[in-house]
């Protein structure tokens, strides 16, 4: 139990949180507008939001720095706007994780929200409740349990995210270095006591989540 592994640990739950609370936020509004809405090129938007699940890291990786690097899409606008890039930041590891944890809200929240009885959302749309109303009074409290078990595989995915976050916030020790990276490196110097010490703490941690998202999503309803 030495520094590298509190540091990684720490930086690993900040990145894992930030990116998660994202993740929830945005990921469960597009959830549930592909759920509810029906309109052309609605497939497209989910292959879109679905794609980081089945590319290579290194690839989605590549696709953050031409956005977002100093000289990138939407990178150049920020740089030049505020003389700052998130580039080999914490913030950086944040937009990785955030992307590959993405598919898994939305296509497990979808899934749960789609599961929902329409006879339920139809029923108070009769009773005169407004779509708001109805999604916070029905839908999502049907759905909550597949939306928790999402909740719970983004954080886990977003825990063990390597090559996106590699490309992006590179592999700085105390400041970028998350526990997969730090392992990656403690591997390579040969410090194989550290390594398998953190291996086992992130398999534990993993045999959690999945625990739990088979206990929460079993039953969507």
């Amino acid at each position: 139990m030495n520094s590298v592994f509190y540091d990684a640990m720490r930086l690993s739950l900040q990145v894992s949180a930030v990116a998660t609370a994202l993740v929830v936020v945005i990921g469960g509004m597009c959830a549930y507008f592909l759920a509810m809405c029906r309109f052309r090129g609605r497939d497209i938007i989910d292959m879109a939001l679905t794609l980081p699940l089945v590319l290579p890291p290194t690839v989605t990786g590549y696709y953050l720095v031409v956005l977002f690097g100093r000289g990138g899409l939407i990178g150049r606008y920020i740089y030049g706007l505020t003389g700052w890039s998130p580039m080999f930041t914490w913030y950086g590891a944040v937009i990785a994780s955030f992307t590959v944890s993405l598919p898994l809200m939305v296509k497990t929240t979808r899934a749960a929200i789609e599961s929902v009885d329409s006879t339920l959302i139809d029923a108070s749309r009769t009773m005169g409740h407004t779509e708001f109303t109805t999604a916070f009074r029905v839908i999502l409290p049907l759905a909550k349990r597949g939306i928790i078990a999402a909740l719970v595989l983004s954080f886990a995915r977003a825990m063990g995210e390597f090559g996106a976050t590699l490309m992006v916030a590179g592999n700085l020790p105390g400041k970028t270095a998350t526990m997969p990276l730090a392992i990656y490196s403690l591997a390579g110097g040969g410090q194989w006591a550290e390594a398998n010490m953190m291996v086992i703490f992130l398999t534990a941690l993993s045999g959690i989540f999945l625990y739990l998202a088979n206990r929460y999503g079993a039953k969507l309803i």
